[in-house]
């Protein structure tokens, strides 16, 4: 019986983890890389949480979503078109570095009030020996990284690098060791890790070394302090490229405003023309139509002047022939007096002769 209870609670257990395992899934499905959610340093692959897991400074699950998916949907999609995730990423990392350095910046005070206190000369032997130590672990982890690589003639190489700068490391050990007393050579004297913050001593081995400079958490913090630069750089490129094409647009803008204003003001400019040409047109038909009328008016006048002056003429021959006919009838009438005179006398005439010869006929006929 009591089997039975427990293989139901446990099969009760699995069916809710596989319901929120599918709830979980279904929402990240309905999840797109351009949510809010979503973390876009992930999609960048430089987030924090996932370079630093498994480290002394591991940040734990990041609060957004995280999704390889994803990614792969954003570097898709981003090979189309600019998304600019890269300043959502360097505001992340930026924030991130800068709780780091405050971090470092503490350490420093922490060790500058414990540590003894040294003279200048001192301090810069000491800090001289560090740069040497820095160096070797470097070297030494770069080494380790190509003979993992297969790369064994370059780590030879790089190996031959190590022992010049030990070399260097013990002259420097030797003149740090005369500066002050035995005594207080012997204390390890450590330094901050401007990287990654961590405590290094002077005394550390190259086996310490090597561990640091090549273990997760300092190349962790490379990396993002790396990206992080490329990342500005990036966003520094794309803006002057958005700043290049914005300008250019309003090169185009501009070009394409001038030409409408010159081609308005040639517009302008033509109906201006035509209102002249027609202005002139207009005068150029007014003056013909002025000459027309002057010469209209100057051949109505001397139409007048012509017809007065015909007037005038046939006044006076009118005149001239009514007194030519005055005078005509006139002497016809004097004429037609006069032959009717002399016609009477010439009938008196007559009739005196007839009578006279009357006369003498009776007088002789009475003879």
């Amino acid at each position: 019986m009591v089997q039975c209870m427990f293989a139901s609670l446990h099969l009760q257990g699995s069916c809710r983890k596989a319901s929120c395992s599918s709830s979980r899934d279904e929402s990240r499905q309905r999840v797109k890389f351009t949510d809010e959610r979503v973390c876009k340093s992930h999609l960048l692959n430089c987030c924090p949480h996932d370079i630093l897991s498994g480290t002394r400074m591991d940040l734990g699950e990041c609060s957004k979503i995280h999704d390889l998916a994803l990614r792969a949907d954003y570097e898709i999609a981003s090979k189309e078109r600019d998304l600019f995730f890269e300043l959502d990423a360097v505001d992340h990392l930026e924030s991130f570095i800068a709780d780091c350095d405050r971090r470092t910046e503490l350490a420093k005070k922490r060790l500058a009030e414990t540590q003894e206190e040294i003279s200048a000369e001192v301090a810069a032997k000491a800090e001289k020996v560090h740069e040497l130590n820095e160096e070797i672990g470097k070297l030494l982890a770069k080494a380790e990284q190509l003979g993992a690589e297969g790369n064994v003639d370059e780590a030879q190489t790089v190996l031959q690098e190590v022992e010049k700068v030990r070399t260097k490391k013990k002259d420097a050990e030797e003149e740090y060791r005369n500066s002050m007393p035995a005594s207080s050579f012997q204390q390890q004297k450590l330094r901050v890790c401007e990287v990654c913050s961590a405590y290094l001593g002077l005394h550390d081995n190259d086996r310490r070394l090597a561990d640091h400079f090549g273990g997760k958490l300092h190349l962790g913090f490379i990396q993002i302090r790396e990206k992080l630069e490329q990342l500005k750089k990036t966003v520094q490129d794309k803006q002057e490229r958005r700043n290049q094409e914005r300008l250019r647009r309003r090169e185009e803008r501009e070009r394409e405003e001038r030409m409408k204003k010159r081609t308005k003001s040639r517009s302008r400019e033509r109906k201006r023309s035509r209102s002249r040409e027609r202005d002139r047109e207009r005068r150029r038909r007014r003056s013909r139509s002025a000459s027309r009328e002057k010469r209209r008016s100057r051949s109505r006048s001397k139409e007048r002047d012509r017809r007065r002056r015909h007037r005038s003429r046939s006044r006076s021959r009118s005149r001239h022939s009514r007194e030519h006919s005055h005078k005509s009838s006139r002497d016809r009438d004097r004429e037609r007096d006069s032959k009717r005179s002399s016609s009477e006398r010439r009938s008196d005439g007559l009739n005196g002769r007839t009578e006279s010869r009357r006369h003498d006929d009776r007088e002789a006929g009475e003879i």
